[in-house]
């Protein structure tokens, strides 16, 4: 199985642990404590690929967004293939703050790394401060950031497609299918892992 890590990124309370539990065990708590450090989890999933089926092990670490803890990042955005970079829609300070996890990934992480924007807490339309529209505007300093995926992970809105739009083009960047067997493997091979069929033209799994 293939294994792909992915870091979320983002200030104190924005979402990220109640994301990835939405993601993971389809599962909201009101009084999820804050994260201390790092925490982990690891999910399963199967994508219909255009030849074949794609199975991914997806491991996602999650930072705690306080200050204090954000020397930890730097090591462990070594490796990652894509990165969720979160704000609170009800708290438009943590919009300003993306720029300074920004700047920690592209420093830390490999230069193809996915980057994903994702706006949390849109289910409380009463309290936000933060509309797509403003987001959109102030995000179009960064030519990677094609769209902005709003979700709730109390609703579930948004949570699971957030993820599948991210695994698509961690696939895209790193994978490629054979033309003679149809087996899906590396792109920086230069021959099939399965078959040794050499690589002529890369073929998109997707």
């Amino acid at each position: 199985m293939l294994k792909y890590k992915i870091i979320i990124a983002g200030a104190k309370n924005v979402g990220k642990s109640s994301l990835i539990a939405r993601f993971c065990d389809n599962v909201f708590k009101e009084d999820m404590k804050a994260t201390i450090g790092v925490d982990f989890k690891r999910k399963n999933i199967t994508l219909k690929g255009a030849h074949n089926d794609i199975s991914l092990e997806l491991n996602i670490w999650d930072f705690a967004g306080e200050e204090k803890y954000r020397t930890l990042f730097p090591a462990y955005a070594n490796g990652a293939s894509a990165a969720f970079i979160l704000f609170d829609t009800t708290r438009k300070e943590t919009l300003k703050d993306i720029d300074n996890w920004v700047e920690i990934i592209d420093k830390n992480a490999v230069p193809n790394i996915v980057k994903q924007i994702i706006a949390t807490k849109i289910d409380l339309k009463s309290e936000r401060e933060v509309s797509k529209k403003e987001a959109e505007g102030y995000f179009k300093k960064y030519d990677w950031c094609t769209d902005i995926t709003s979700t709730s992970s109390k609703t579930g809105e948004n949570v699971e497609d957030a993820f599948i739009l991210v695994v698509k083009k961690i696939i895209k960047n790193n994978l490629q299918t054979c033309k003679s067997c149809g087996e899906v493997f590396n792109k920086k091979l230069k021959n099939c892992q399965y078959c040794g069929e050499k690589v002529e033209n890369e073929i998109s799994p997707i």
